[in-house]
């Protein structure tokens, strides 16, 4: 409709457009109108109805109504359509066959019935959100949903495949599943975070199962803000805010459990908390979802940045710690497998960060520490531990002897393997100190060895050799403490 000057058209502002509409045709189908007619001047009605909430086009297809046309309807516009006519008061108690009766019998026949429509009759709700909740549309779409995806809960898409095989790619549908699933369907994620919280929040309390629904938060999470995160330095402020508000939502979302994400995927999710400042609780969230499922991780999911990091800082060790109280809080024995797999994954951790020429030495003592405290119970030698300790000494020449004996400490002697013994002996890069307590803890394990033999009256020529064999090579190592203490002071 256009703007006219004429006595019997008012004039009404649609947004920022004004358009004109006959007010007598608008008064036989508006029972606001006819009110609004009966007590204002025209003058006076211009201000009244100034913030029509509706866009241009959707009061245009009231105009059409009004004057008799025919009225085209669509999943796009008639969530629009059912707001603005009943904001207007076009309803039976006003006039027989009214627009709101027709929009919402539309809404029940056409968008209830199918999930794809009702995906895109909430998308188009956008910029009526408020009247969509309050006049009870949105409830109406809610329910629909609940019942559909009930019955089948692949509307919220595929689950992903929780992978015990640490070098497969997790992030990835049921490929079995994916031949029966749906046609082409829209995706829950495309909805504002306004629309998608309360949906899922709903089904969560309609126990809608978790693997679905844990999916479709990742993905959400995915498209909202991994796909656009471009960068921390060059995101604006109202943009990180969104971003972090969108994450700590999903984290209160996300179900509790183990293996309904990969936890490379929750990993991923922590580390985006942290980036965007997210509140405590919503890291600590993340934090115990995953210590729930730590032996499932990898070595690169643990190289997680501290929040407000700076150069010199490469892990957020405190975190680590932390995942790991979960997990071991969590463990159940029967469950040996599991403690360790998180063991040697410490270990493998331990030793991918002592190639950084810049991690500073308190952290990796913190991490070695970790190391063995995680190896406890499980039986396994430190020879991985030794090893980590030999690449840091590497890569950090400029270590003074002290410090060298610092980083020692974190070293238990007495589980290393008589190879990772034989090796330390020889070790040029290890501190003096830690070379003789390596020579002191293999000569005992030989006394033990020459002791256990002594209870045995009747022995073999054979079991005689082996110990003569044992005396030999306590001689050597002797030999070799005193060599090695007279070649540094030297």
């Amino acid at each position: 409709m256009t703007k006219s000057a004429s006595s019997t058209e008012l004039e009404v502002q649609v947004g920022s457009m004004p358009l004109s509409l006959d007010k007598e045709l608008l008064a036989t189908k508006s029972a606001k109108v006819a009110a609004l007619l009966k007590e204002n001047s025209n003058a006076d009605l211009y201000y009244l109805l100034h913030d029509i909430p509706a866009d241009s086009e959707t009061f245009d297809l009231v105009a059409r109504f009004c004057h008799g046309c025919a009225v085209q309807m669509s999943t796009e516009n008639i969530v629009p359509l059912i707001c603005l006519s009943f904001y207007l008061g076009m309803d039976e108690n006003h006039c027989n066959n009214n627009l709101l009766s027709k929009a919402v019998t539309f809404f029940e026949q056409t968008v209830l019935p199918s999930w794809n429509e009702i995906i895109k009759a909430l998308r188009s709700s956008e910029k009526s959100l408020q009247q969509t909740m309050q006049i009870g549309l949105f409830d109406a779409c809610l329910q629909a949903m609940i019942a559909k995806a009930s019955d089948n809960p692949r509307h919220l898409g595929e689950p992903i495949i929780v992978s015990t095989d640490k070098g497969d790619d997790s992030d990835r549908p049921n490929a079995k599943r994916r031949l029966f699933a749906l046609d082409w369907q829209e995706d829950l994620t495309t909805l504002s975070l306004q629309l998608y919280e309360p949906i899922i929040y709903t089904m969560k309390q309609h126990e809608i199962p978790p693997t679905y629904i844990s999916a479709s938060i990742y993905r959400y999470a995915k498209k909202w803000i991994f796909h656009c995160n471009n960068g921390r330095e060059t995101m604006s402020i109202y943009k990180r805010k969104s971003q972090r508000n969108v994450i700590e939502t999903l984290e209160k979302l996300l179900p509790h459990g183990r293996e309904l994400l990969p936890c490379t995927l929750l990993f991923e999710m922590l580390r985006c908390a942290i980036n965007l400042e997210a509140s405590s609780v919503c890291r600590k969230g993340f934090e115990i979802r995953i210590g729930k499922q730590l032996d499932q991780a990898k070595v690169k999911d643990l190289l997680i940045l501290p929040q407000g990091y700076a150069k010199e800082v490469q892990y957020d060790i405190e975190c680590i710690r932390r995942i790991l109280k979960v997990f071991y809080s969590n463990y159940n024995s029967s469950n040996a497998s599991g403690f360790i797999s998180v063991a040697e994954l410490i270990e493998e951790f331990l030793a991918e960060v002592a190639c950084d020429m810049d991690l500073m030495i308190d952290s990796f003592i913190s991490l070695a520490k970790m190391s063995m405290a995680a190896a406890l119970g499980t039986k396994r030698n430190s020879d991985r531990i030794y090893r980590a300790i030999d690449i840091y000494f590497e890569k950090h020449a400029y270590l003074t002897e002290k410090e060298k004996e610092q980083v020692c400490k974190a070293l238990d002697f007495r589980k290393m393997s008589p190879e990772a013994c034989e090796h330390a002996a020889k070790n040029e890069r290890l501190p003096v100190r830690a070379v003789v307590q390596v020579l002191f803890m293999a000569q005992l394990q030989m006394r033990e060895t020459l002791a256990r033999t002594a209870y045995y009256d009747d022995k073999s020529e054979k079991e005689e050799k082996e110990e003569d064999e044992v005396r030999m090579e306590m001689e050597k190592m002797s030999i070799k403490v005193v060599g090695f203490l007279i070649t540094k002071q030297k």
